[in-house]
């Protein structure tokens, strides 16, 4: 298996998880912005990553991922056997995927306008020293405009239902294991995923590592969701 992937992306780090659960090893490529996903187009028809190939099978986003490897490898199963239960953890996962994906990334964008070390450590792995060093050194006067323009994104409404709905889900894994059932499902996954933007965990690496959204990885109300994802990283062996 190939994955081909941008280190620091939600998504990717969702597939990351699930072969990680299902304990399947995959080549990793890291896609260089612009050239890489030219080639990324040539193989699978569209730029945005992630995209698997497994044997002669190539396949783009993560649900479609995530539903191919519980049809190719059963085992640990990640989808209810029960179409009720199977129902919710797919509703769990499309919110996950949508709205929480986007207060997720615009937090993130937001945090990085006038966080240096976020700027500089979110640039693509490629991005050479010179240029992420000179990334990191810009003052925030220069990137104004550009906060500016992330806080029109997601304006006052959308980041208190982004802490609401942080803290429903803190609640949620306070008093019990995995959002669906007796056991991981792909529900746990893909909110674990996004949570990666908002407090980056030990895989994300130095200088990453602990940090995140201001207002969120500092919240002390949030700190049982963390803890939580930082179990689901653990149970699939990405401690």
């Amino acid at each position: 298996m190939e994955l081909h992937q941008f280190r620091h992306s939600a998504f990717c780090e969702k597939v990351r998880l699930l072969l990680a659960r299902k304990g399947l090893e995959a080549t990793i490529i890291e896609v260089t912005p612009g050239l890489g996903q030219l080639e990324l187009f040539r193989l699978s028809g569209q730029r945005q990553v992630p995209v698997l190939v497994d044997g002669g099978e190539v396949i783009a986003d993560s649900t479609a991922i995530a539903l191919h490897l519980e049809a190719s490898h059963p085992e640990p199963p990640l989808l209810p056997a029960d179409p009720v239960a199977r129902a919710r953890v797919l509703l769990l996962e499309d919110w996950a995927d949508t709205a929480l994906a986007r207060g997720a990334r615009l937090a993130l964008l937001q945090a990085a306008a006038t966080d240096p070390v976020l700027r500089a450590a979110l640039l693509p792995e490629a991005t050479p020293a010179p240029l992420r060093d000179l990334v990191g050194a810009l003052p925030g006067g220069l990137i104004g405009s550009a906060t500016e323009a992330m806080r029109d994104l997601l304006g006052p409404c959308e980041v208190r239902q982004l802490h609401r709905s942080l803290e429903q889900l803190a609640l949620l894994v306070s008093e019990r294991p995995f959002l669906e059932g007796d056991g991981l499902t792909l529900a746990d996954i893909a909110v674990a995923a996004q949570l990666y933007l908002l407090k980056f965990p030990a895989c994300a690496g130095a200088p990453l590592a602990g940090r995140g959204v201001e207002g969120i990885a500092d919240n002390p109300v949030l700190e049982p969701l963390f803890a939580w994802r930082d179990r689901v990283h653990a149970a699939v062996g990405r401690g």
